[in-house]
């Protein structure tokens, strides 16, 4: 069977306005099933998930994590869904591979998972966006997580306030980026 992966990929944006319609459980459970799937170093899938889809929950979270110079994102926190991806930073090859090679592998592991999130939500009608900037200490904080876990991204989640076509992304010149077999 082939898969046709391109089209979610180019329909995809980030969504910043969100419906007042809540996501279904399923779906949610859904897009963190291909989360799971994803590959990670290892295989130590060191990713842990916080969906926050209570309003009470979501609106004291964000008044903690979208506050002062994160209040650039503030409109997420009328996003039906929140979903914090969190990471266990006490996984021993991470930890040698951090040291040799100074790569915090941890957080490649974490933004590939958070890709499938996204691109399953595309498929299934839902917008979706990335957020980097909020108070990563108080998101930790807030959940009370132990010192080996940290929260490394979030991803607001619901149904578009509106259909967005898809957009014409301006791409560098592939020539520029691409190199076979040398660097020139």
């Amino acid at each position: 069977m082939i898969i046709d992966i391109i089209t979610p990929i180019l329909e995809r944006r980030s969504v910043r306005k969100f419906a007042e319609r809540p996501v279904e459980r399923e779906k949610i459970l859904t897009c963190l099933h291909a989360a799971q799937l994803a590959p990670s170093a290892e295989n130590v899938q060191p990713w842990r998930f916080i969906v926050i889809d209570d309003p009470a929950v979501r609106d004291a979270f964000s008044k903690q994590v979208f506050s002062g110079i994160y209040s650039a994102t503030r409109w997420a926190a009328k996003a039906p869904v929140l979903i914090a991806l969190a990471a266990d930073r006490n996984i021993i090859a991470h930890g040698v591979a951090a040291a040799l090679q100074k790569i915090p592998y941890y957080m490649i592991d974490i933004g590939i998972c958070g890709e499938h999130i996204v691109l399953q939500a595309q498929h299934m009608g839902l917008g979706s966006c990335w957020i980097g900037w909020f108070n990563a200490r108080k998101a930790d904080t807030f959940f009370r997580l132990p010192a080996k876990m940290r929260i490394c991204e979030l991803i607001a989640l619901g149904y578009p306030e509106k259909s967005h076509a898809p957009r014409n992304k301006k791409l560098k010149n592939g020539g520029n980026m691409i190199q076979f077999n040398t660097w020139t």
